[in-house]
């Protein structure tokens, strides 16, 4: 098992990454053309197929083993108003993922995925952003170990998602850290502040953001400084499943923001991964833009949890059932053209 205890520990990891099987994304290809369809005409289905044979190296992918895993962190930047939740809202939900109440245990269930939630010291919150650091380099280093650590041999598709009231506070400091732009460009109502509200947050962004203006060249200690356990584990996570080739669903906003890193320190960092959804939040859509990711849906969603990455399992299923089931032109006896 690997694990990391500095930001060079983790910039080693990320030099060498797996490309992917090419041959049997060649080989799910060569297939799609011989289905009883016209080229293309299943649209971004196909693309699926061929991306899941890329990553599984499987010319007929498989989806046997769904794994979704929601990590839940706490944040102290939290005491300066920026949710319209309190702070223990975030063990609350805990306790009801683990009874099955919320959506992501009814979105996993029908998504036929199997759902992890995995806690990260949610009674002892990150620093408030705005005065320190919110993590110190062992402290990141010890959540991307958790993350990683989290992510299992022989799953063939990976959810990731998150729980944290004040995440969304985190994310968009760190994708305007990591792309440039104020505040303003990418924070939203999260929770559901007032307007009141959403000017406090913005105000915070940007004071961490002028606090920790030197981290802003180094993606990794930018994520320590205005992130959270459970951003720093969704990367560790994202990392672990690309070293061992393993496709991702990213989720919203807050997922989005913690796996971008690893693109701005690779450009094909996240070539394994693909975005679920676009979410309601305010700056997912343009994140999105940034790293190049075409969301499967567009469903106003902001719920985080993995919602959004569980539900569009059932678009890779039916990717996947056209590719593995559908007839060619000479198994049916259709005439080609």
């Amino acid at each position: 098992m690997m694990t990391f205890s500095s930001f060079d520990d983790i910039r080693v990891a990320c030099r060498d990454l797996p490309a992917g099987y090419q041959e049997a994304a060649r080989a799910a290809a060569t297939r799609q053309a011989t289905l009883t369809k016209p080229p293309g005409s299943l649209g971004r289905l196909e693309a699926v197929a061929e991306w899941l044979a890329l990553w599984q190296g499987r010319e007929m992918p498989r989806l046997d083993q769904v794994e979704v895993i929601v990590f839940a962190g706490s944040h102290g930047v939290t005491r300066r108003g920026v949710s319209a939740y309190p702070a223990e809202v975030t063990g609350q939900m805990v306790a009801n993922f683990a009874t099955g109440g919320a959506a992501i245990n009814q979105l996993a269930r029908i998504a036929d995925a199997r759902l992890s939630v995995v806690p990260l010291e949610i009674d002892r919150p990150t620093e408030d952003f705005t005065e320190t650091e919110a993590m110190s380099e062992a402290a990141f280093a010890a959540a991307v170990s958790a993350g990683f650590a989290s992510v299992h041999e022989g799953a063939d598709l990976l959810c990731l998602g998150e729980m944290g009231i004040g995440n969304t506070t985190a994310a968009a400091a760190i994708a305007a850290g990591l792309f440039g732009g104020d505040a303003e460009r990418w924070t939203g109502r999260g929770t559901g502040v007032d307007d009141a509200g959403l000017k406090r947050k913005i105000a915070v962004i940007d004071a961490g953001l002028e606090r920790h203006a030197a981290t802003l060249g180094d993606p990794l200690r930018l994520a320590a400084a205005l992130g959270g356990r459970e951003l720093a584990a969704i990367f560790g996570a994202t990392l672990a499943a690309r070293l061992r080739s393993l496709p991702v669903l990213l989720d919203g906003f807050v997922c989005t923001a913690a796996a971008a890193p690893l693109a701005r320190m690779q450009p094909s960092g996240l070539a394994h991964a693909l975005a679920a959804h676009v979410s309601a939040e305010a700056g997912h859509r343009g994140l999105l833009s940034e790293l190049g990711l075409q969301p499967l849906l567009d469903l106003g969603m902001r719920l985080g949890e993995g919602s959004g990455a569980c539900l569009a399992v059932n678009v890779v299923r039916a990717a996947l059932e056209c590719h593995t089931r559908m007839a060619s032109f000479a198994e049916a006896g259709v005439s080609n053209r």
